[in-house]
């Protein structure tokens, strides 16, 4: 019965030892799936809408994965911190050889009080009965997760603003390459208007160079923003992480943009709308919760334990582990610091100043949001009223190249004004872009003040 006991134990020895040892491996290979699945890329992008392109940013930005990570970091972490309320089971083990025995004086002889070999191994228990930090986790779990997942919407939103931005920026130089291309054959065409003229001898070789002088410089016009487009895909591609070296095609419809650039003028912002006074609201309750921490320290900490040892004792080596003499116990702990040199009263004190310090985080944002609404606001209708005139503008533009064209062709009007009114033309049509691109961009400044952008 007891070689049975003993046997029985060694083998749990063992396979509690071995637990022990392939526990890290098994949480190594859970992160590295867990890691894996988080580095995931997506695919190309076919259409390259801008609808496409936020998509696409929002999956492969690297600050947005970094969130999301962020995120799942958080979560892991605050389970490990309620963890601490279950039970907590742990085993040592120990082997001991002692080559010289401590020895004791009893009634004036030298005894020697001990083995030559120990052995030990001991099974402990111990549960939290009242502990300030798993109670600061278990009140806090829903506000740190909300929190990080609340950094990942205010991450998004500021990406989708600057990507917004970048696209509508590729598209107004994209317009002005082609407004460049029509001019180019606008102008080659005249140019050789102007040199059969001059061949006739209706005209003298001014007309025939002027032109020249012009298509040259719209060629050079058109090269230069073929350059700047390149730098600005660039940039587009890096706010949505998209591979450098993929070609990334821009999709658009220039009366679809139209009919969206309008927004109600009316409305006012609404505060808790603002992912930046939701992060702050979160944080106030966080801080609130930090200061009730603090004010616990001065409370016990209570606990409960016990343990079961098996303790093994023999002079031969071999014959170590078939006495066995065992001890177990339970206990409730209660532990309370009695003096700490006033450190927790300063604690409680730089508390409570880290949320009045939030509160008037609060208070600024509060201070600022009608402002930034205003001058966002202000912008869109100072853009929406240049976008009114440069539309009238091109239709005007348009008509008087076409009158003067004709003139210029029954002889009745100079080529200067040919090219004068064609620069007009040219010119109303790139305004015009510019404004419409400009008017998106700051309906994406108003929606953000209103709080309306959300991801």
């Amino acid at each position: 019965m007891n070689c049975y006991y003993n046997a029985k134990t060694i083998r749990l020895l063992a396979l509690s030892i071995t637990l022990v040892l392939l526990s890290p491996l098994f949480a190594a290979a859970q992160f590295k799936v867990v890691t894996a699945t988080e580095g995931t890329e997506q695919g190309s992008i076919s259409n390259g809408t801008l609808e496409e392109i936020l998509q696409y940013a929002m999956k492969n930005q690297p600050l947005i994965r970094q969130s999301v990570i962020d995120e799942r970091i958080t979560e892991n972490t605050v389970k490990t911190k309620l963890a601490d309320w279950y039970p907590q089971i742990n085993f040592n083990y120990s082997l001991q050889h002692n080559f010289l025995i401590q020895t004791s004086i009893i009634g004036g002889n030298p005894v020697k009080l001990g083995v030559n070999n120990t052995s030990a191994a001991q099974f402990t228990l111990s549960q939290a009965i009242f502990n300030r930090d798993v109670l600061l986790a278990k009140r806090t779990r829903g506000d740190v997760q909300l929190q990080a997942s609340q950094t990942t919407t205010a991450n998004k939103v500021d990406l989708a603003v600057n990507v917004s931005k970048a696209f509508y920026d590729v598209l107004a130089t994209s317009q002005q390459i082609y407004v460049s291309q029509e001019d180019i054959v606008r102008l080659e065409r005249s140019l050789q208007d102007a040199q059969n003229q001059y061949k006739s001898g209706v005209t003298d070789k001014i007309d025939y160079k002027r032109a020249m002088i012009s298509l040259n410089n719209t060629k050079a016009s058109k090269k230069s923003n073929e350059d700047i487009l390149k730098g600005k895909l660039e940039y587009l591609k890096a706010l949505m992480g998209y591979p450098a070296e993929k070609d990334l095609k821009i999709t658009y419809d220039t009366l679809q943009m139209e009919r969206e650039m309008l927004i109600d003028t009316i409305q006012g912002p609404d505060l808790n709308s603002r992912i930046e006074y939701q992060l702050l609201t979160t944080q106030k309750r966080l801080q609130e919760a930090n200061v009730s921490y603090n004010k616990m320290s001065f409370l016990p900490t209570v606990a409960a334990n016990g343990a079961y040892n098996l303790n093994y004792q023999n002079n031969k080596f071999g014959d170590l582990y078939i006495n066995n003499y065992p001890q177990s116990f339970a206990a409730v702990t209660l532990s309370l610091p009695l003096f700490q040199g006033g450190k927790r009263k300063y604690n409680i004190n730089s508390a409570e100043w880290q949320l009045k310090r939030t509160n008037l985080d609060i208070t600024n944002l509060k201070n600022n949001v009608n402002s930034e609404y205003a001058s966002a606001l202000g912008y869109y209708k100072g853009s929406l009223a240049t976008l009114l005139a440069q539309k009238d503008n091109v239709d005007l533009a348009k008509e008087v190249y076409d009158v003067i064209q004709l003139q210029y062709k029954s002889g009745i009007k100079t080529y200067l004004e040919v090219i004068t009114s064609e620069t007009d033309l040219r010119l109303a049509r790139i305004n015009y872009y510019n404004a419409l691109y400009q008017v998106l961009a700051n309906k994406i400044d108003v929606q953000k003040a209103l709080g309306q952008l959300n991801y």
